[in-house]
């Protein structure tokens, strides 16, 4: 027999998604490594970006949740305690390296069938890079002098072929990135990198799905199949089957969402149990904030729509070229392109939109943490 759904407002679905995200209380994970960790777990994943005109997303996520939070913390997780690893989930991100067991199969598919992506790197190329790490040491791309450049197959791209086999031999797995230095990265072999005798047990089929499931209702609190399988269509038909077999046992109660009831949305019993703090805080998102990143949730839940218009010719752009959303309690109430003068020691602000009503006490407020977040991106 089918679970009749419960309902619930808008406001009740915001104020579960933030506390999931921690975005509604102060310090939730402490301070200190340890505190980086547990964001990371909590989040399920933390994205990495190239763009710099601010703090890059990495650490402005973790900043935004954690406000004693030091770049020096993530780099300690990932060289020291190696307790967290970069893949790939829907970009580039940070993972806790107690997840890397539902990785492992992907990384088995790119062994198998390696991507056009990378060209045509050769066993041969991957057998002698391996070696050459084993007898040099951990490398980054800048280590690697002897490489004759050839022409770049698209802007992204190289010229040193060495770095399409890294990047190549990194996503089979047979690499770690054990340093990172804004966005270059230091490679080595997985098993030396976190002192394997074996490697672990790849996770099965149906423990990848349950994963998948899992990370999206701790981080979200009410997931839909969209959200729970963001860019990774392939997932969606076994997870809609496991979703119905949670329902099934009662572990998942189907929820409708105010004025979006034809879009099916699912939670656990106790989540919509749980009283959740409708606090007023102020938070400037990156745009690859967790929050932020799933455009159609976001639309859904907060009635904004946030455009990333770095990419956009500067006549066509809205919000500027990267635009941060800012929450004050469960509003969406401005978009601020920000860059950071590190010459000057300021930030700049380059365009303020309001989005929605706001008061005196609202700016100020807003005022208050851009003092804060200017602090942070001048600091260590």
């Amino acid at each position: 027999m089918a679970r009749t759904p419960s309902s619930i407002s808008k406001a009740q679905g915001r104020a579960i998604w933030q506390g999931a995200q921690r975005l509604d209380r102060e310090a939730p994970f402490g301070a200190g490594p340890e505190a980086a960790l547990a964001a990371i777990r909590q989040l399920g994943y933390v994205q990495i970006d190239t763009i710099n005109v601010i703090e890059r997303c990495h650490h402005h996520i973790l900043f935004t949740r954690i406000p004693e939070y030091r770049r020096s913390d993530l780099s300690r997780l990932q060289t020291e305690d190696k307790s967290i690893i970069e893949y790939w989930t829907h970009a580039l991100s940070y993972v806790p390296t107690d997840d890397l067991k539902f990785f492992l199969p992907l990384m088995k598919r790119y062994r198998e069938q390696p991507s056009a992506w990378f060209g045509s790197v050769t066993p041969a190329e991957i057998s002698a890079m391996k070696k050459r790490l084993r007898a040099e040491g951990p490398l980054s791309i800048r280590d690697i002098g002897d490489d004759e450049l050839v022409d770049k197959t698209h802007p992204w791209a190289s010229r040193k072929p060495s770095k399409r086999v890294l990047q190549l031999m990194f996503y089979q797995g047979h690499v770690a990135i054990a340093a990172r230095e804004g966005m270059v990265k230091t490679y080595e072999l997985a098993e030396r990198h976190f002192g394997w005798t074996s490697a672990p047990r790849p996770a099965t089929e149906r423990q990848v799905t349950a994963y998948l499931l899992d990370r999206a209702l701790t981080s979200q609190g009410i997931v839909s199949l969209d959200s729970i399988c963001h860019l990774n269509a392939p997932a969606k038909k076994a997870v809609h089957e496991l979703i119905a077999t949670r329902v099934k046992r009662r572990e998942l109660v189907p929820v409708l969402v105010e004025g979006a009831e034809k879009v099916a949305h699912w939670a656990r019993p106790e989540t919509l149990e749980q009283k959740w703090d409708e606090s007023q805080r102020v938070h400037i998102l990156s745009p690859f904030d967790p929050l932020i990143i799933q455009r159609k949730r976001l639309k859904l839940f907060y009635g904004y729509d946030h455009l990333f218009e770095a990419y956009v010719p500067a006549e066509k752009r809205r919000y500027g070229y990267f635009a941060l959303p800012v929450l004050v309690g469960d509003r969406i109430v401005a978009a601020i392109d920000l860059k950071t003068d590190r010459t000057l020691g300021k930030l700049l602000v380059q365009k303020w939109t309001w989005t929605a009503e706001f008061g005196a006490e609202e700016k100020a407020a807003i005022d208050g943490e851009l003092e804060r977040f200017e602090r942070f991106q001048l600091g260590g």
